[in-house]
């Protein structure tokens, strides 16, 4: 039963979620919040600031403890918006790694409404709806259109709570002219998007995040029944009656507290014209949020038969065939190389002794070894080295890219080595499983020279000395796929240690 532990750092606050995979179903076992406000600084400056830095080292220190008194055995600390913003973020990450030996990933703003509309989609029963689900942090505001479970649109707005408190509300109460300034900027903001969310035909508008709690838990509160959606027009009655009070009386608000109380009006503000502005009668609020999103990846990473595996696949299949359809590539040949290079994998397990996720990367590679051809046919290894290890592969982490780049870069004439430079971002063993992986996706794309199918199917055999390839050409034979696999034999030799033998059948 494998613990898994999910950090997100945000703009106001930095969270923990720890929870037990039992059953192929995640069980929380503890989760923790502290408010850093790490992003406030950012928002002004342009710089994060030492103190909150401090701060939120602190916090990772004492949720390093927690992690350790539940033996988590994997750990995922993310950043969002104020580090994405942030121009010393870099000093930030080596302070991180050096207190606490995690390596923090720095999400984009799509990535972090993928996490969180999966968290929603993998817990809700409500998932086949046409459904926006928005989610408002400090720094930003995630919004994901969604339908059947499947991610349509994605936009990541410049509309967080602290952000807009920082740059337009200098009094408190908020004097009517900031209120008016900040009015007509989410109105800009909201403007690059409109016309693509309404198209949509919304059905149903789940909120996530603090602000979306305390604004549900005012409503509930005020009014009866105390269950169900926030109405729009209880939204707008909520939004001008805390824009009146002070801080102090905002924060004696059962729900709201003192540090929300701060940020509630912005943050209110934003939610309602995004209601409003797309004519949506009212939102439910969800607790799930990017932590959620991450224990369920780890999980299913883990263990394929969790009941949000299959989500996970569609949305990494989507992912690469959509990255490979704006990269001009052949899907019909990236597609026969992908199934050869899974059939390869399978047979050849006993030899190559990869680890099980290795499949999906051999897999990912095949899909999308041929982007760089889209620049420039010369150098077009490099090149697509280069763009799947930078582009926004939903489902996949930076890690998880960098690894698919690897295996790419070298179908080609240049071989990996340890000190190849595609492999120095990598650890030095999978440096060495990235080197076996390659050569069973050159020979898968040998097996498809001709880019027209010929060999439909091929069979492995593993000897003690030597592996039998044995392939079934189709009608117009397939005599440019053996030369092709004649000129691996020798790689394969230098990388598994036997003989490779092809025969046509």
């Amino acid at each position: 039963m494998p613990t898994f532990g999910a950090i997100d750092i945000g703009a106001n606050s930095v969270r923990l979620k720890v929870a037990r995979l039992v059953r192929h179903r995640l069980q929380l076992l503890h989760e923790d919040r502290e408010v850093t406000r790490l992003g406030e600084s950012v928002f002004r400056t342009g710089l994060l600031s030492t103190d909150a830095m401090a701060h939120t080292i602190k916090v990772l220190q004492r949720f390093r403890r927690t992690l350790q008194v539940y033996g988590a055995e994997s750990v995922r600390v993310v950043g969002t918006s104020p580090l994405r913003d942030a121009r010393n973020t870099s000093g930030f990450l080596d302070w991180v790694k050096s207190a606490t030996g995690w390596k923090l990933e720095v999400v984009s703003g799509l990535e972090e409404g993928r996490l969180i509309h999966l968290a929603v989609v993998a817990n809700q029963r409500s998932s086949n709806a046409r459904m926006l689900l928005l989610d408002l942090g400090g720094g930003s505001c995630e919004v994901t259109l969604s339908e059947q479970g499947e991610i349509r649109q994605i936009f990541s707005l410049q509309l967080g709570a602290v952000r807009l408190t920082q740059q337009f509300l200098q009094h408190d109460p908020p004097k009517r002219k900031e209120l008016g300034q900040l009015q007509k900027y989410i109105h800009e903001e909201l403007a690059t998007v409109e016309k693509r969310l309404t198209a949509g035909r919304i059905q149903m508008t789940v909120a996530t995040s603090g602000t979306a709690a305390a604004l549900a838990g005012v409503h509930q509160k005020r009014s009866t029944p105390k269950t169900g959606p926030v109405p729009t027009a209880d939204l707008a009655r909520q939004v001008k009656w805390l824009a009146t009070l002070p801080r102090e009386q905002r924060a004696a608000i059962p729900g709201i507290g003192t540090r929300r109380a701060e940020i509630i009006v912005a943050g209110a503000m934003v939610y309602r014209e995004l209601l409003v502005r797309l004519g949506l009668p009212s939102f439910h609020y969800s607790p799930l949020g990017l932590r959620d999103g991450l224990l369920a990846q780890m999980s299913a990473d883990y263990d394929r038969d969790t009941r949000f595996r299959k989500q996970i696949e569609v949305e990494r299949q989507n992912a690469l065939v959509n990255l490979a359809t704006h990269y001009s590539v052949d899907l019909k040949f990236a597609e026969h190389v992908r199934a050869l290079a899974l059939e390869l994998f399978t047979g050849m397990k006993s030899v190559h002794q990869l680890p099980a996720e290795y499949e999906e990367w051999l897999t990912a590679a095949a899909m999308l070894h041929e982007v760089g051809a889209y620049i420039n046919l010369t150098g077009n290894r490099r090149h697509s080295y280069y763009i799947i290890s930078h582009s926004e592969i939903f489902g996949y982490t930076v890690h998880q890219r960098n690894l698919i780049a690897a295996i790419a870069r070298y179908v080609g004439r240049s071989r990996p080595g340890i000190e190849s430079r595609a492999l120095r971002p990598l650890a030095p063993l999978e440096g060495v499983q990235v080197q076996k992986a390659v050569i069973l996706l050159r020979l898968a794309r040998a097996l498809n020279f001709s880019r027209r199918a010929a060999v439909p199917q091929v069979a492995v055999r593993v000897r003690a000395d030597r592996v039998e390839l044995k392939i079934t050409p189709g009608r117009g034979g397939a005599e440019l796929e053996l030369w092709a696999l004649s000129k691996e034999c020798r790689y394969f030799r230098e990388v598994f240690g036997r003989e490779l033998v092809v025969a046509a059948s």
